[in-house]
């Protein structure tokens, strides 16, 4: 189970994350949501252990990140927001690289990279630099990166982001299959739709806080909601997009 105890987090005096708090559990996707600015991808950060928090606590299957940060970033893998990738090395490359950093055999390294490029439709470029390589294809090597070791908590940022629609359905489909085999998946999103179809569990946070987190169906039943994205509205006092985009139809018609 990965516990998140009362996380903060501060930059030039302004706070990003404000007492977090929340649980995510074996053998289901939670689902990370909230507007821009909320204080999503700071989290995700300081659970992948790029930043420390000022306060709070972090632990995965009882192993606090802090006090055992090797330890517990063996178990994880992350998928970053922003592509952070060595765009000299070919995707088989990189992917042995990340394999031998994480002290797997070479033979499991091996298979695993050929099964990844088989999947991703990638085997044609497997020496072409990833320079070379489309945001959405660079965004299939990160996936095959995050998952080669078989996390035991895997962190998605915005995992589909430039993604074809073909790898988005794939993704969808391989998220639940993943929990299923009882890892921890947190997947943080703005596509509200795909996240209601896999997500067991959701946080909501606006403005560093949480504001709704439990199991999915229950906080839907719950509020009387329909849908996530009506949930996801009353939960950040959203206003309606309606009024905003009949007064952004005004502003394009001034003349």
């Amino acid at each position: 189970m990965l516990e998140v105890l009362h996380l903060s987090k501060s930059f030039s005096g302004t706070r990003a994350v404000q007492d977090v708090s929340f649980q995510a559990l074996p053998g289901a996707v939670t689902g990370y949501l909230g507007p821009n600015g909320a204080g999503k991808s700071t989290t995700v950060r300081i659970l992948a252990g790029l930043l420390e928090p000022d306060g709070g606590e972090v632990r995965l299957d009882g192993i606090a990140a802090l006090d055992d940060p090797v330890e517990y970033k063996r178990r994880i893998g992350y998928v970053p927001e922003q592509a952070e990738i060595y765009l000299h090395l070919t995707p088989e490359e990189y992917l042995e690289f990340v394999g031998r950093l994480r002290l797997m055999p070479e033979r499991l390294i091996h298979q695993k990279v050929e099964g990844f490029l088989e999947v991703f439709g990638l085997q044609s470029s497997r020496f072409k630099p990833l320079s070379a390589f489309s945001k959405g294809m660079r965004q299939k090597i990160l996936i095959a990166g995050a998952l080669i070791h078989d996390p035991r908590l895997l962190l998605m940022d915005e995992p589909l982001s430039g993604l074809d629609v073909r790898s988005v359905i794939l993704m969808r489909e391989l998220m639940p299959k993943l929990a299923e085999a009882g890892r921890i998946l947190l997947f943080s999103t703005h596509v509200l739709e795909i996240a209601q179809k896999i997500c067991d569990r959701v946080v909501i946070l606006d403005k560093g806080r949480v504001v709704a987190h439990g199991d999915l169906r229950e906080l839907l039943e719950g509020g009387g909601h329909d849908t996530l994205e009506l949930l996801f509205r009353d939960a950040v006092a959203l206003e309606d997009p309606s009024v905003s985009a009949a007064r952004l139809a005004e502003v394009v018609a001034l003349r």
